[in-house]
């Protein structure tokens, strides 16, 4: 594994340096089995590219490359160049939220320098066979962050209230809000409509496809 890259520039410089290259190629150096699909292994492709550019984080609620305050994210590409699915930002909270602000908030942190990795994701395409596209590095404009805010007081807001049952896929303009869990049985503590304790899915916060295709087609042109 790399060190952990000591400037963004030397991150930039080995996210340029695996560009164009296939997810088998890059498996071999870090000693990775290259999954049939990734249905099961849906953390593979952020695992491989981490081990090549010196993430440190792990699984910390901190950014990726906690030294020089940058998050990574793979987007699944298509044939089309657009998204193909939403991308996982972080865990949403859903306790302990009284008095939590945006400007606070760990979503913010992690979405405050971002880079942008694309990745081939068409199904037909073995795994393998996949390739890196060109890296970017991204900070919302104020635009932007007034939007993905927005989104967040809406949906906390509803959280506090006791309604994180009422939140749905379409709650949200570029930011949502959909269960994070392996399996149905994972249950996480929240509130009720009447601020009583009950359990419900874990839940995690998701930039919209079409957020991050405007992301890559506004600042990649």
């Amino acid at each position: 594994m790399n060190t952990a890259p000591k400037s963004e520039a030397e991150l930039l410089e080995r996210a340029r340096q695996i560009a164009g290259m296939s997810f088998g190629d890059l498996a071999k150096p870090a000693n990775m089995r290259v999954p049939d699909n990734l249905k099961r292994d849906k953390g593979w492709v952020g695992q491989l590219l981490e081990w090549h550019l010196g993430a440190t984080a792990g699984s910390k609620p901190v950014q990726d490359f906690p030294e020089i305050g940058v998050e990574l994210k793979s987007i699944p590409i298509g044939y089309n160049g657009k998204p193909l699915e939403s991308t996982f930002v972080c865990v949403a909270p859903l306790t302990g939220i009284t008095g939590l602000t945006w400007e606070a908030s760990h979503i913010r942190n992690k979405l405050s320098r971002v880079l942008w990795l694309p990745v081939e994701g068409e199904r037909e395409i073995p795994v393998a066979e996949r390739r890196v596209g060109s890296p970017l590095i991204w900070s919302p404009s104020k635009q932007e962050e007034a939007l993905l805010k927005n989104d967040w007081e809406e949906l906390m807001d509803l959280i506090a209230l006791g309604d994180v049952n009422q939140i749905t896929a379409r709650s949200g303009e570029v930011l949502q809000i959909r269960p994070k869990a392996a399996n149905s049985r994972a249950k996480t503590e929240a509130y009720g409509t009447n601020g009583q304790p009950i359990k419900t899915l874990p839940r995690g916060f998701y930039l919209r496809a079409s957020f991050t295709s405007y992301i890559l087609e506004t600042y990649f042109a």
